[in-house]
């Protein structure tokens, strides 16, 4: 038997959805260890935004927000599909992907030859990978099955 959810119940799937991705891309960093590099920090920023904006669209039903959260989503999809093409050699990454960014860094720590800043993640190297398919990849994919359950919000409002 086929459920047939409510625009509200849609907006809830696809916040939490993205609420879930960033989780888990925080437990990776912070519990499995794997650094995150600079594409893997601006996948997060629409996932962020799409929470901010399930929260907005439970409270005023616009279907202009059900939009923007599709759009989250889309953005967030084609950043790891960027990123995807970086780790896998199909094109050049970005020039703050090269591992050798400073970014972060405390003048006192350049300036100090015994200080261990250690080696800023790389984009174009997997660091984690199930079925053949990298985080950007799994990234990719779940964020547009979230901006497909954002259109059936938008569509159903």
């Amino acid at each position: 038997m086929l459920v047939r959810l409510s625009s509200r119940a849609l907006v809830a799937l696809a916040g939490a959805g993205s609420a879930a991705v960033l989780a888990g891309a925080f437990a990776f960093q912070h519990i499995g260890g794997l650094a995150p590099c600079a594409l893997c920090l601006w996948q997060r920023w629409p996932h962020a935004a799409a929470v901010v904006i399930m929260a907005l669209a439970l409270m005023v039903p616009h279907r202009g927000l059900r939009l923007l959260g599709a759009l989250a989503a889309l953005t967030t999809a084609a950043i790891g599909g960027f990123h995807m093409g970086v780790e896998y050699g199909w094109w050049e990454g970005l020039a703050t992907c090269g591992g050798s960014a400073i970014t972060g860094i405390s003048v006192d720590d350049l300036l100090n030859p015994a200080a261990s800043v250690g080696t800023p993640a790389r984009c174009d190297q997997v660091a984690w990978s199930l079925a053949g398919i990298s985080m950007a990849g799994w990234n990719m994919i779940l964020s547009l099955g979230l901006a497909g359950i954002w259109l059936m919000a938008a569509r159903r409002a």
